[in-house]
């Protein structure tokens, strides 16, 4: 099971580039790693006709999974492959610590990229054992590592509490440290101890995501003033981030989509006051709605560029493994289209045109070389 990658900084410190960099990588990795084990949970509960007894879990597993994906892609667009500012690290440190909604978690209770990343881990090794992923052979030991990782996460999460409840919480850790070290005594005399982990791995991740959510709740309690301003400074990075991704898909593509990106600075400072600050998070939200739907489509512009590419050389593929590519009119045609991609911007509606040109170039040899000759063709051939 991939575990999420340590993050670098803390909220209100900028991040260094050479941290930046290695953490981007690894969380590249870690979301892409998820993604299929995710893929691989549900279709095994599906297959094992379990499906509706994951249901909730997957749907928030993958609500997590989403989340930090579109974070991790704004943070490639920041990061900007190292050019950074003084400005541009603050902006990363935002991005990391600041609270992401749309979790699934439930309204106020956004969490960090970290937090939801060790969710995200809990919640796949929940589902993992209650499933039963694991060969038989080395079930247990890989259960009891997973379960030892968790010990460690929840440790450090047992450190945030505040003091009025750290001691019960110390307390609770403690009793499921007693319960593991018992299931690895008796594994290590050779018991069956499959019984027993199951729970376990049951009440250890109940209480990560107790811990984790308690204390993104505590956060809000803080006051909404607190979590207001957090969640601007959040869409100020996230604005400068996709103004860059929208100047990206207007040199890129045309035409392109034609979002205005939401100046947060308009919205002016953060009230402090009862009665204002409601109302001025709830602007906010709608401005972190307009954000996402924006962000989606210019993403969307850039792939369908990348996708038209790439669906042109797999025609090429097929005419070469046929020995048509040589052919000019598909050689003229493949220029063309190739030529068009590189145009900046690139008219997506000629290039669209142009691959489906060469597919039916293509599809036009294909039918000459296995059709019969026509009547008109055999009798000329026979009169010569």
């Amino acid at each position: 099971m991939t575990a999420a990658p340590h993050a670098p900084g803390r909220i209100g410190h900028p991040v260094e580039a050479a941290q930046a960099m290695v953490y981007l990588r690894d969380l590249d990795e870690w979301v892409r790693a998820r993604r299929t084990q995710l893929d691989e949970i549900d279709a095994a509960a599906l297959a094992a006709g379990r499906g509706a007894e994951v249901v909730s879990d997957m749907t928030l597993s993958l609500a997590i999974w989403q989340a930090v994906a579109e974070r991790h892609q704004l943070l490639v667009v920041t990061f900007d492959g190292g050019r950074l500012g003084p400005l541009e690290a603050q902006r990363l440190a935002s991005l990391i610590w600041g609270r992401i909604d749309g979790t699934g978690l439930g309204e106020g209770r956004g969490v960090s990229l970290p937090e939801a990343c060790r969710l995200s881990d809990a919640l796949a090794c929940q589902l993992r054992a209650r499933l039963s992923l694991v060969a038989d052979a080395d079930a247990s030991a890989a259960r009891i590592k997973d379960l030892r990782a968790q010990l460690e996460r929840l440790r450090d999460q047992v450190a945030l509490e505040p003091a009025s409840t750290r001691a019960g919480a110390v307390t609770s850790w403690e009793k499921l440290r007693t319960r593991v070290d018992d299931a690895v005594a008796r594994a290590q005399r050779g018991a069956d101890v499959g019984g027993l982990l199951g729970p376990l791995e049951h009440d250890a991740t109940r209480y990560e995501r107790d811990l984790i959510v308690g204390n993104a709740q505590r956060r809000s309690a803080v006051g909404e003033v607190l979590a207001a301003r957090e969640l601007r400074t959040d869409l100020e990075a996230r604005e400068v981030a996709l103004a860059t991704l929208a100047a990206r898909c207007a040199a890129t593509v045309s035409p392109a989509p034609r979002y205005a990106v939401p100046d947060v600075e308009a919205l002016g400072p953060v009230p402090s006051t009862p009665t204002e600050i409601g109302p001025y998070r709830a602007r906010l939200e709608r401005v972190a709605q307009a954000l996402s739907m924006a962000q989606r489509e210019y993403a969307a512009a850039l792939d369908e560029h990348t996708s038209l590419g790439d669906l042109l050389e797999s025609y090429v593929a097929k005419a070469r493994a046929l020995g048509l590519a040589d052919e000019p009119d598909l050689v003229s045609s493949a220029e063309q289209t190739r030529a068009v991609l590189r145009r900046r911007p690139a008219p997506m509606r000629v290039a669209r045109q142009l691959v489906t040109t060469y597919q039916t170039w293509l599809d036009q040899l294909l039918a000459q070389r296995t059709d019969p000759p026509s009547p008109h063709t055999r009798t000329s051939q026979e009169s010569a």
